[in-house]
């Protein structure tokens, strides 16, 4: 028989409140987006400053910078601070490495062309007085344009025409428009739009306004005078240089190993995307939100850097003073709704800072091997491992881990770079890391010489005899990664280099 009856039932729920929703997006905030945040809340809110911005009474709530201390079983000697000359000598100008990865750079080439390219500084026609990147932090690509249109052209209707070819510019500074459309727009001829498009192309950066790559490179060949029938060649068949077929390209420049050589340097030297640097400003630095330091015991010592914590304090004084003369229940909501949002943004500033240092501390005790010997040396390890570690939860342990830089001896990473990957050890001991097999890898091939490079099936059986498990098809899908050509490309890069050094 079918009742209706009430029932007591206790069960336990997690509430997400607006408060706790917040506190949990503090924690994946950067510092820049966290100082952000706070200046909006203290805009908001009457009792919130921040320290030094007067002098305040009461108690102070601001986050200081906290430590922790990370034991080691050996003293470790610091590792050597990396030098201007250190970074040099590490730097490899080989024929393997002239076309490292540059996104977006298939789409100016289209898409017959696979060519990867790493821009360099280029000299602008201003003078060694022009700071291009000075001026792109305050102008924009189409006002630095605007600027020498008015300066170039002195007709009326040619200002027009350059106007609308500005429009019609990307941000790496190409035109991507079409002249006979330009031309019944302003009900001109085409005659007129390409010859004010040609002035154009004239403007700085050299090489913007440009219609595809090879025009672009044309374009900043023929400012440095280097535009001569050898390196028109090059420039034509761009396809050949992206499958690096050396032989022929010597064949069809006229010239030898050496001249060729130093024709890819200077085409190295140019600049693909010349309105670049107007396309976002100047990019931030990178500052780190953690510091790891080894403490004269021998110890790590893992500090929070105190200038990416907020230092907000509440103004108990000033709440004391204007609760006294408040009248209406309205007045006195707001108030105490005032103060506690502010005591709960200063606690939530305290507990992001604690969980980081408590997170950052975990790695580096998981992590202290590589602090001691390197790359080589780094641990598989997880989100999951960490979390257990610390008691927390391993999607807590991932927000604090995005957009945090630690700064070591050995430099600057992203905690994110800790955690890889585990790769089998071959004698059925400890995992591998899969960054320190990438490292192995890239070891081994920058130290293969030409008469002798090493294939990947070569370099899977070497990696087993060092006791790394690893597939034929990981080692190729690791080289690609670093953006490292085949075994058959890099033996003919080395045997092209090394006939121009005999």
């Amino acid at each position: 028989m079918l009742a209706a009856k009430l029932q007591l039932r206790q069960t336990q729920a997690l509430v997400m409140t607006p408060q706790l929703m917040q506190s949990i997006r503090l924690l994946q905030l950067t510092h820049l987006e966290l100082e952000k945040f706070v200046d909006e809340e203290i805009e908001r809110n009457p009792l919130l400053e921040r320290l030094g911005s007067r002098e305040a009474e009461g108690p102070d709530f601001a986050v200081e910078p906290e430590a922790a201390r990370v034991e080691t079983d050996d003293w470790i000697e610091p590792a050597p601070a990396w030098t201007a000359e250190a970074i040099s000598d590490k730097l490899d100008t080989s024929l393997e490495n002239l076309f490292p990865d540059d996104p977006g750079m298939s789409d100016r080439l289209g898409p017959e062309l696979s060519m990867q390219w790493k821009s360099a500084p280029t000299a602008s026609a201003g003078g060694e007085g022009f700071d291009l990147e000075e001026t792109a932090a305050t102008t924009t690509l189409r006002d630095h344009v605007a600027q020498q249109i008015v300066l170039a052209m002195r007709d009326a209707a040619q200002r027009l025409i350059a106007g609308e070819l500005a429009d019609g510019l990307d941000e790496a500074g190409y035109w991507r428009g079409d002249a006979a459309e330009v031309a019944a727009m302003l009900l001109t001829d085409v005659t007129s739009v390409e010859a004010v498009l040609a002035q154009c192309q004239g403007f700085d950066p050299p090489g913007i306004f440009a219609r595809d790559l090879r025009e672009c490179l044309a374009l900043q060949l023929k400012r440095r005078d280097r535009f001569d029938p050898a390196m028109q060649a090059l420039v034509a068949h761009l396809d050949m240089l992206a499958r690096r077929d050396f032989q022929g390209l010597r064949r069809i420049c006229g010239v030898d190993d050496a001249d060729l050589i130093d024709m890819f340097a200077e085409i190295r030297g140019l600049d693909p995307h010349p309105g670049g640097a107007f396309g976002g400003g100047i990019a931030d630095a990178i500052v780190p939100d953690v510091e790891v330091r080894q403490a004269a015991d021998g110890t790590w010592q893992v500090e929070l850097n105190a200038d990416t914590l907020p230092r907000v304090l509440v103004d108990q004084v000033y709440y004391a003073e204007v609760a006294a003369y408040a009248r209406s229940q309205a007045e006195r909501d707001f108030l105490g709704e005032c103060l506690q949002n502010a005591n709960w943004l200063t606690r939530s500033l305290d507990q992001r800072a604690k969980t980081i240092l408590r997170v950052a501390t975990e790695i580096v005790r998981q992590q202290d091997a590589f602090l001691v010997h390197g790359v080589r040396h780094l641990r598989p390890l997880n989100l999951r491992m960490v979390a257990d570690a610390i008691g927390m939860h391993e999607s807590t342990v991932s927000r604090v881990t995005a957009n945090k830089y630690m700064l070591t001896p050995r430099g600057v990473f992203e905690l994110r770079y800790f955690f890889t990957g585990a790769i089998a050890s071959a004698a059925g001991g400890d995992a591998h890391s899969s960054e320190a097999v990438r490292d192995r890898i890239r070891q081994m091939i920058e130290q293969e010489p030409p008469q002798s490079v090493l294939s990947d099936d070569d370099i899977v059986d070497a990696l087993k005899k060092g006791g790394v498990d690893i597939a034929r098809r990981t080692v190729a899908k690791y080289r690609e990664g670093m953006n490292i050509p085949s075994s058959v490309q890099r033996r003919r890069e080395k045997r092209a280099l090394a006939a121009a050094r005999s």
